[in-house]
């Protein structure tokens, strides 16, 4: 439908920590289908390519790049790499995220600040870089990728993820009210239980649900959700691919839930 056609999104966790449709992977894809040029960044490299070469593959344009978005300097980097590519960045979709299992008590100071590092500075970092560009060029869209943890409870304890992605949703709405007269818009995804590899691959989450058993913590995590089912990474991509679009030109420092319906719930 070309919803997308001549923007350049630069989509920040595009890779994929397994086989299979992570929702940064997800997210790039969609909106090269939709026609745009999409700067594909990730820590790990090879899966940055694997999403970029997905994307050529089907005619669209795309290019990898391997960034630890957490580091001030290779943030500097990405952007400038971007701008290099393809001279302005309309879409910034902020896609980054690590769940360290624990209670204020459990949790030890070294890795509470290690998900604050990859859950917030990255978006802050990438912000801070993109926002100068997007005034410029007059206007763009950035969407941050938090979580229905942000809100409310889960039935899993991981303060520091619940806290950080909190902390992102009021630096969203923060950046929002500020650039809003420059035509930045900045919103938040709040997704529920999604099915993705970084769930799969979460130790810690599997063995909270099911003392380890992977296909045990999907029914489980099934039997939350009042749709009776958790969602996909597409379920995001497509919610980004709204804000990410003019369709949304006049939606500025929302939180866009997707999470069929157990926010909804009175327990979790």
């Amino acid at each position: 439908m070309d919803r997308l056609k001549g923007k350049v999104a630069m989509v920040v966790g595009a890779g994929s920590i397994g086989p299979g449709w992570g929702n940064g992977k997800a997210t790039a894809v969609t909106f090269a289908r939709e026609g745009a040029q999409v700067f594909c960044v990730d820590r790990n490299g090879a899966a940055a390519e694997e999403t970029a070469k997905i994307i050529t593959g089907e005619g669209g344009k795309a290019v990898a790049f391997t960034a630890d978005v957490a580091r001030h300097a290779e943030i500097e980097g990405m952007v400038a790499a971007c701008l290099k590519a393809y001279g302005r960045i309309d879409v910034l979709d902020n896609n980054v995220g690590i769940a360290e299992i624990g209670s204020v008590v459990d949790l030890d100071e070294e890795n509470w600040d290690r998900v604050f590092t990859v859950n917030l500075k990255s978006a802050y970092l990438a912000m801070k870089h993109v926002v100068p560009v997007m005034v410029k060029q007059g206007g763009g869209s950035i969407i941050n990728i938090s979580s229905i943890a942000s809100i409310r409870h889960v039935g899993i304890s991981y303060v520091s993820y619940n806290a950080s992605k909190a902390a992102m949703n009021q630096l969203t709405r923060s950046t929002a009210i500020e650039f809003a007269k420059n035509h930045v818009r900045v919103n938040a995804i709040l997704p529920g239980l999604m099915k993705t590899p970084m769930v799969e691959h979460s130790a810690g989450l599997a063995n909270s649900y099911a003392k380890g058993d992977v296909e045990a913590m999907w029914r489980a995590r099934d039997a939350q959700v009042p749709m009776g089912h958790m969602g996909e990474a597409w379920d995001v991509a497509n919610a980004a691919l709204f804000l990410a679009s003019d369709e949304s030109r006049y939606v500025t420092g929302i939180e866009l839930v997707v999470d069929g319906g157990i926010t909804c719930k009175a327990g979790a």
